[in-house]
């Protein structure tokens, strides 16, 4: 079985993306929410500043959803590639 590349990359970019934006609108909201996590994406994701304010969280959740995407192409790939066709007449 093979898996769809896009299907899988939008899936996971959306999963990605939402968990940054969701976290990041709580921690706006009560400023103890989600810290690590948070000091976690400004650590990987250039120009994201923990605490800066809602268009920081902007811009945390497009890298987010850009990050997610291409790891999951590149999980699905890898996959797509170990996951062979059977040869044919081996059931």
């Amino acid at each position: 079985m093979k898996l769809s590349i896009k299907a899988l990359s939008l899936a996971f970019g959306i999963l990605w993306g939402a968990s940054f934006l969701l976290v990041g609108i709580a921690n706006l909201i009560w400023p103890t929410y989600g810290v690590v996590f948070l000091q976690f994406g400004e650590s990987i994701y250039p120009g994201y500043h923990f605490g800066a304010g809602f268009g920081s969280v902007i811009v945390a959740t497009l890298y987010a959803f850009l990050d997610g995407a291409v790891c999951a192409a590149a999980f699905g790939w890898l996959y797509n590639c170990f996951a062979a066709p059977k040869a044919a007449g081996m059931a």
